[in-house]
C-alpha cells in the first residue's frame, strides 16, 4: 500500500501485520455508510486477504493493526473488529451470490447447449441417410464437431470457473471470523 505506510514482516505465526497512521486508513474515505459498515479501503483488502492466502486455513488468522495516532472514541477495538468483520462477511456472501449467478448461467448454457447438440446430430444423422457426397460428409462432420463446440461453455463453467469463486468465498468466510486487535507505538495492545 503506496501511501499507507505498512510493512509486511515475516509471518511467523498465523497473523496479518498492518501499520497505519491512524485506523481511518483502514476503510475507505469516500464510503458515508456508518462505521460498522464501512468498505474497506481496496488497498487494504488486498493486503489483507494476500496474506491470508499464506495463511494456514485451518483456522481465521489474526490481523494486529499498528497505529501511530490513538483512534477516536467511536472506533475502538471491538468497533474496528465489528467493522472488519462485517466487510468481510460481506465480501463472502457477495462471492456466495456470484457462484449461484454462474451455476444458474451454466445451468441455462447447458440446457441450450443440448438442445443445440441434439439438433445437429439428429440432422448429421438424416444427412447420412439420404446422402454419400463429399460435400454431405463435411457437412455431417461441422453438424458434429458444431454440437460439441456448443457444450464447451456449460463445461467450462462447471469444470473451471466456479471453483475460484468458492475459494474466495472460503476465504472471505474464513477473514468474517477474523480477531482484529489495535495497537498503539509504544504502548502496546488498546
Amino acid at each position: 500500500m503506496n501511501d499507507k505506510n505498512t510493512d509486511r514482516e515475516p509471518v511467523t505465526s498465523p497473523g496479518i501485520e498492518l501499520r497505519l497512521h491512524d485506523i481511518n486508513q483502514l476503510f475507505n474515505s469516500m464510503d458515508p455508510s456508518p462505521f460498522r459498515e464501512k468498505e474497506l479501503d481496496a488497498e487494504a483488502e488486498e493486503f489483507v486477504v494476500s496474506w491470508a492466502m499464506e495463511l494456514p486455513k485451518q483456522e481465521p488468522p489474526l490481523l494486529t493493526i499498528h497505529l501511530e495516532k490513538p483512534p477516536g472514541d467511536d472506533k475502538d477495538a471491538r468497533a474496528v473488529n465489528e467493522a472488519v468483520r462485517n466487510y468481510f462477511s460481506y465480501r463472502a456472501e457477495q462471492a456466495a451470490w456470484q457462484n449461484r449467478q454462474l451455476l444458474r448461467q451454466g445451468w441455462k448454457n447447458l440446457t441450450i447447449g443440448l438442445a443445440f447438440l441434439a439438433t445437429c446430430l439428429i440432422v448429421a444423422q438424416f444427412l447420412g441417410r439420404y446422402g454419400g457426397g463429399a460435400f454431405i460428409a463435411i457437412l455431417r462432420e461441422s453438424l458434429i464437431i458444431g454440437g460439441w463446440v456448443a457444450m464447451w461453455r456449460p463445461m467450462e463453467i462447471f469444470l473451471y470457473d466456479r471453483w475460484p469463486i468458492k475459494r474466495k468465498q472460503k476465504l472471505y468466510t474464513r477473514l468474517s471470523r477474523m480477531e482484529v486487535r489495535l495497537s498503539l507505538a509504544g504502548q502496546g495492545r488498546i
